[in-house]
C-alpha cells in the first residue's frame, strides 16, 4: 500500500502567457555618437562669372550616448538574473538594454575596417581565478575618473587608446568603472569582429494580434530593446560567475591580434553576478523524456495506472479472471470475512486503467447507498469479493466522520430539510399550488395572526373575539381542509424536481455547506492518497501514469459521507438532495517525479481533438507526486518546461532546436541539431565553454546554414537559432 504523504495535496494553477517577438539584425543611427561640426560655405557669382566662396563659422555639436557606464534605468532585464543561483551550464548569459540602437551607436574602429553592424560593447562572463583583481568572481572592480583611466592610473592593463578629440571636456571628470582582463584570458574568451555582430540584435515584443493576422507591421519604436548576448558557457562544474558588459572602443586591435602582454584595462558598463550549481546531466528534458521512453528513444508502451504483471504461459479461466481485473487497475489485498475465515479480494480506487464499468443497481428501484455491505460485489464462481465500492463507501464515510465542520451543517440541513418536507406533505394541494422555500419556513401562523391585528384597525380581531363564545356554546366548530399527503408519505415528494429545488432553498446555509464540502470529495481533494492509489506498484518512481476515472466508486464515496446520522427514513430520502452536484472527473494523469520539486512550475496541458481542455484540479501530493483531472477523456497531454522568457543556450539534451527563417512559418521549430547531439564541437574549446561562431575550425554558422540549406544567416536569424526554447513532452493516446 502507498502511505499519504504527510504535507497532503496542495491544489494549483497553471500560468498563461501570450505574446509576439520579432528579431531585428540591428538598429544603426543615422548619425554615430561623437562630437561633430556644422560647415556651411556660400558662392558669390560676380558679374565677372567667378564664384567667390562664402565660408560661414562652424558650429559644433554633440551626438551624446553613454559611453563610459550605463544608468541602472537603462538595463531592462539580465539573464541570469543578479544574485541567481540555479543551473546556468547550458544558458548565454545575455543583457537587454532600454536604448534599441545603443550597441551601435559607436564605430568599432576604423569604419572602413570594420562594418557599422558591428557593436562597440560586448558582454563578457568570467570565472573565479581569471580576473586577478577579482579572484572570487564577485564583482570586484575599479571605480575612478575617466581621466585617470586613459592615463594607466586605474591599475595594470592597457587602457583604451580613445581620440582626445572625441572627448567632451566634462566626461573626463565622469566616474567610471573598469577590469584587468590578463592578456592569456582575453585571448581566450574574446568574440571576434565578426562573431560581435550575431551576438547583438533587436528585439521587439508585444501583443500578439500581429502574429494571428499574419502582418508585418513597421517596429514598435516603444517595444524595442537592443539585445547582447554572451559568446560563453558557464562553468559545468557549478560555482560564481561575474558578467560584465565592457567597452571595446580603443581595443579594437586586440580583437583581431594578440592582447597586449600586460592585458586589457576594459570599461565595465554594467555588471553582475550569478552562481550556478554542478550541472549533474539530468535536466527537463532528460526527466521527462525519461517519462516516455525507457532509453532516450524506445517509447515505453504501457502508461496505464495498473499493477505490471508477467502474463503466464497456457493463461487457466481463473488466471485470466484475476488478470484482467488486474489489467482494470485493481489489486489483490488480504481479506477477512466476518465469519473470521482468511481470504483474498480485489480492490482499486477510483482510478482506473480501462473504462469502468457501471455500479450494479441496489434492488429496490433505489439509487443509493446505506451501507458498504450493499456495495461489495461477490464473485461467486470464484468465491471472492470484489470490495473497491465497498472502500469507497467506507472512505467517504471516515472522512465525513471525521469533519466535525460537515457533520454539524449535515445535521442541520437535515433539520431544516424535515422541516420544510413535512409542512410541504400537509400543505392541501402542494404541487397544483406555488409553494415558495418562504412558505415553508416562515412561522405562518404568527403572520397571519399579525395580519388579523392590523387588518382594519383590529376590528377583525374584535369580531372574532365577540363571536367566538356564541359559536363555542352552539356547539360550532370550524373545520379546516385536511392535507392530501401525510408525513409517512412525504418521501414520495422528492420525486419531483421542483419540490427538490424548493427544498434544497429552504435548507439554506446549511445546505450550502454540505454541497460544498461533497464537490470537494467528488473532485477527490478530501481522500487520501492511499484510496486513489491503493498499490505502489502502480506509480514506480519517475513515471507518468494515465486512467479513468469511475464516477461510481465517487458517488459510493459520497453515499458514505450521507450515510452518518440517518435516524429514519425520511432522513435517508432527503440525502437525495445533496446526490447532484458539481462536475466529476473523466480522467486524469499521476505523475511520480523529481520533476515536481525540480520545476514547480512546469505546465501541463490536456487536448481533445487539439483543442486545450481546463483541468478540473492540478494537486500536488508529498514533494514529487502531482495529479491532475480532467472533465473529459484526453487525446493529448503535453509537460512543457516552465517559461523564464526569452533566453539563448542549448538543451540539456545538447542540441538547439532549429526554428523556420523564411516563409509563413518563421520562428517555427524544424528539427534539432546538431544531429549527434554533439554540440561540444561547436565550442573553441569544451573546458573553456567559448562558443566558435565563425572562427577557425568547426564554426556554428557553418553549420547552421548548412542545416538550413545554405541560407545566409543575419544576427537576428542566429538569435532565433539560438533561442533556448522551453522543452515539450507530448503523450498521445493510440
Amino acid at each position: 500500500m502507498t502511505t499519504a504523504p504527510e504535507t497532503g495535496a496542495r491544489d494549483q494553477t497553471p500560468p498563461a502567457t501570450a505574446h509576439r517577438t520579432r528579431f531585428f539584425d540591428h538598429r544603426i543611427p543615422s548619425l554615430h555618437a561623437g562630437r561633430y561640426e556644422i560647415h556651411t560655405r556660400q558662392l558669390l557669382r560676380a558679374t565677372d562669372g567667378a564664384d567667390r566662396p562664402l565660408d560661414g563659422k562652424p558650429q559644433p555639436f554633440d551626438v551624446i550616448q553613454p559611453r563610459f557606464s550605463i544608468a541602472p534605468t537603462a538595463v531592462n532585464a539580465r539573464y541570469p538574473v543578479p544574485d541567481a543561483v540555479g543551473t546556468y551550464s547550458e544558458v548565454l548569459p545575455h543583457i537587454n538594454l532600454d536604448i534599441p540602437e545603443l550597441p551601435w551607436s559607436r564605430p568599432l574602429g576604423d569604419i572602413d575596417e570594420y562594418d557599422d553592424g558591428i557593436p562597440w560593447m560586448a558582454l563578457f562572463v568570467f570565472r573565479p581565478g581569471e580576473l586577478d583583481e577579482d579572484p572570487e568572481a564577485v564583482g570586484a572592480v575599479t571605480v575612478d575618473t575617466v581621466r585617470r583611466l586613459l592615463t594607466g592610473e586605474h591599475g595594470p592593463g592597457r587602457p583604451p587608446q580613445l581620440d582626445p578629440d572625441s572627448l567632451r571636456p566634462d566626461e573626463y571628470d565622469e566616474t567610471c568603472v573598469s577590469i584587468h582582463v590578463p592578456a592569456v584570458v582575453f585571448d581566450r574568451v574574446k568574440p571576434l569582429p565578426a562573431e560581435m555582430a550575431y551576438l547583438a540584435h533587436v528585439r521587439e515584443g508585444g501583443k500578439p494580434d500581429a502574429v494571428r493576422a499574419r502582418s508585418n507591421p513597421e517596429p514598435d519604436i516603444d517595444q524595442l530593446n537592443a539585445v547582447v548576448v554572451a559568446n560563453r558557457f558557464p562553468d559545468q562544474r557549478g560555482g560564481l560567475h561575474v558578467c560584465h558588459l565592457v567597452s571595446l572602443e580603443g581595443h579594437d586591435h586586440a580583437l583581431t591580434e594578440r592582447a597586449p602582454e600586460e592585458g586589457v584595462r576594459l570599461v565595465s558598463l554594467t555588471s553582475w553576478t550569478f552562481e550556478t550549481r554542478p550541472d549533474d546531466g539530468t535536466g527537463f528534458g532528460d526527466v521527462v523524456q525519461g517519462l516516455a521512453t525507457t532509453d532516450g528513444l524506445t517509447p515505453r508502451q504501457d502508461l496505464r495506472l495498473r499493477v505490471p504483471v508477467t502474463e503466464p504461459g497456457n493463461v487457466t479461466e481463473h488466471q485470466r479472471e484475476a488478470l484482467d481485473r488486474i489489467a482494470g487497475g485493481a489489486t489483490t489485498l488480504p481479506q477477512r470475512l466476518p465469519t473470521g475465515e482468511r481470504t483474498i479480494a480485489f480492490h482499486r480506487g477510483p482510478f482506473t486503467a480501462l473504462k469502468p464499468q457501471p455500479l450494479p443497481d441496489p434492488g429496490e428501484g433505489r439509487v443509493r447507498l446505506d451501507s458498504s455491505g450493499e456495495a461489495l460485489v461477490y464473485l461467486e464462481k470464484y468465491g471472492v469479493f470484489d470490495t473497491s465500492y465497498a472502500a469507497a463507501f467506507t472512505a467517504g464515510r471516515t472522512l465525513a466522520l471525521a469533519d466535525a465542520d460537515y457533520r454539524k451543517a449535515l445535521l442541520e440541513f437535515r433539520r431544516a430539510a424535515r422541516f420544510a418536507v413535512r409542512r410541504l406533505a400537509a400543505h392541501p394541494d402542494p404541487v397544483g399550488r406555488a409553494v415558495s422555500a418562504r412558505h415553508l419556513t416562515a412561522p405562518l401562523a404568527i403572520e397571519s395572526f399579525d395580519r388579523m391585528l392590523r387588518d382594519d384597525g383590529g376590528a377583525r380581531l374584535g369580531r372574532a373575539v365577540r363571536e367566538a363564545p356564541a359559536a363555542l356554546r352552539a356547539g360550532r366548530r370550524r373545520t379546516t381542509t385536511r392535507a392530501a399527503r401525510t408525513t409517512e408519505d412525504a418521501g414520495s415528494l422528492l420525486a419531483d424536481a421542483g419540490v427538490r429545488s424548493v427544498l434544497r432553498e429552504a435548507a439554506g446555509d446549511e445546505f450550502v455547506g454540505v454541497r460544498g464540502r461533497l464537490d470537494r470529495l467528488r473532485l477527490l481533494e478530501t481522500t487520501t492518497f492511499d484510496n486513489l492509489v491503493p498499490d505502489s506498484r502502480m506509480l514506480p518512481q519517475e513515471s507518468i501514469r494515465f486512467f479513468h476515472v469511475d464516477p461510481q466508486w465517487i458517488r459510493a464515496a459520497v453515499d458514505g459521507a450521507l450515510s452518518i446520522g440517518v435516524g429514519h427514513a425520511l432522513d435517508a430520502d432527503l440525502n437525495s438532495l445533496a446526490l447532484e452536484g458539481g462536475p466529476i472527473p473523466a480522467c486524469g494523469v499521476l505523475i511520480r517525479s523529481s520533476l515536481i520539486p525540480g520545476w514547480p512550475t512546469t505546465i501541463h496541458t490536456g487536448l481533445r481533438n487539439g483543442v486545450e481542455v481546463e483541468p478540473l484540479r492540478t494537486a500536488v501530493y508529498g514533494t514529487d507526486v502531482r495529479l491532475v483531472l480532467f472533465p473529459v477523456v484526453i487525446d493529448r497531454f503535453e509537460i512543457a518546461e516552465p517559461p523564464r522568457g526569452i533566453c539563448f543556450g542549448i538543451g540539456n539534451l545538447g542540441t538547439i532546436e532549429l526554428r523556420e527563417i523564411e516563409g509563413d512559418e518563421i520562428g517555427h521549430g524544424k528539427g534539432e541539431f546538431p544531429a549527434d547531439r554533439d554540440f561540444g564541437a561547436y565550442l573553441r574549446d569544451r573546458d573553456t565553454g567559448v562558443l566558435n561562431i565563425c572562427g577557425p575550425g568547426t564554426a556554428l554558422l557553418d553549420g547552421l546554414e548548412a542545416a538550413h540549406g545554405g541560407v545566409r544567416l543575419s544576427s537576428a536569424r542566429f538569435a532565433l537559432q539560438m533561442i533556448q526554447a522551453p522543452q515539450v513532452q507530448s503523450f498521445i493516446r493510440p
